[in-house]
């Protein structure tokens, strides 16, 4: 299978730091703050360091002509660009939660190619579950019950979908969402790549993130996952994220569904973002 080596060393690697992040998570975590590339502040713990630092230099070693760029480590913008091949590692995705300790982060790995992702790795510790994929090759879930195919569900009917929505950022506009989409249900749940995995094993049909504050880190392994499963993920107004721009950050949101309601779910956006005054992102030579 093409690519086999490189999802065969993010699993490992993504399973030796999360043994390490699950170390840091039995005992006492102290958040500090750290200005993130939006320059706001966010929280980040010495389990993100040491998780990164293990991803970073597995990586390195194994593929030293491929770029890295990691949440945790300075990006060196002209070498990333420069290279065909970019490793996107988000060390813990839901930091809050992990510091909260409710369970739901994630380690992430993913491998973009051209721009493109082709391998993905989101590795949940405290769950014991990993979802993964590569590009032409499928997407699975590796539990203690086994190993499943995952595929998206087909449904297009919103009074039977269910949305994920996020736990740590709770926000009167994604209620203004759900109630305009008429979904029937919601699950709130932390990491951006949990509730992805969500909709590619069917648990979840729709999970949108109003906010542009989400990183490529945040997006690249869940999206190859997702794909893989027959869903789709853009941002809010449609259009594909790309991993080999400078910018690092996701102005335009997120909307990832199964797929099947996705030209949909974008077209019943448009007034709402409207009604928020929010406009589509023009990047500035990007």
């Amino acid at each position: 299978m093409e690519l086999e080596k490189e999802l065969e060393i993010a699993k490992d690697l993504a399973r030796r730091a999360s043994e390490e992040i699950l170390e840091h998570y039995g005992r006492e975590i102290v958040a500090e703050e750290k200005m993130g590339v939006d320059r706001h502040y966010e929280p980040v713990t010495a389990a993100d360091r040491a998780a990164s630092r293990i991803i970073v230099e597995g990586l390195a070693e194994a593929f030293p002509d491929d770029g890295i760029l990691s949440e945790e480590e300075e990006d060196v913008v002209a070498v990333r660009l420069g290279r065909e091949r970019v490793w996107i590692i988000d060390p813990i995705d839901g930091t809050a939660g992990f510091v909260r300790k409710d369970g739901d982060f994630a380690v992430q790995i993913g491998l973009a190619k051209d721009g493109e992702p082709v391998v993905g790795v989101v590795l949940l510790p405290f769950h014991g579950i990993t979802y993964y994929a590569t590009a032409g090759g499928g997407s699975f879930k590796e539990s203690s019950a086994g190993t499943e195919r995952l595929h998206a569900s087909n449904e297009t009917d919103y009074s039977k979908m269910f949305m994920a929505v996020s736990r740590n950022h709770p926000s009167s506009k994604i209620r203004t969402v759900l109630n305009s989409l008429g979904v029937a249900g919601e699950m709130n749940r932390g990491s951006v790549g949990l509730k992805i995995g969500l909709i590619a094993e069917q648990s979840c049909d729709l999970y949108i993130h109003l906010s542009p504050r989400t990183k490529l880190w945040d997006t690249c392994a869940p999206q190859i996952i997702l794909e893989e499963a027959g869903g789709k993920l853009t941002d809010l107004f449609g259009e594909r994220f790309r991993y080999d721009i400078e910018d690092l950050q996701n102005h335009g949101g997120i909307c990832a569904t199964n797929g099947a309601a996705h030209e949909e779910t974008i077209e019943r956006l448009r007034p709402i973002l409207n009604e928020f005054g929010r406009l589509k992102y023009r990047s500035k030579g990007n």
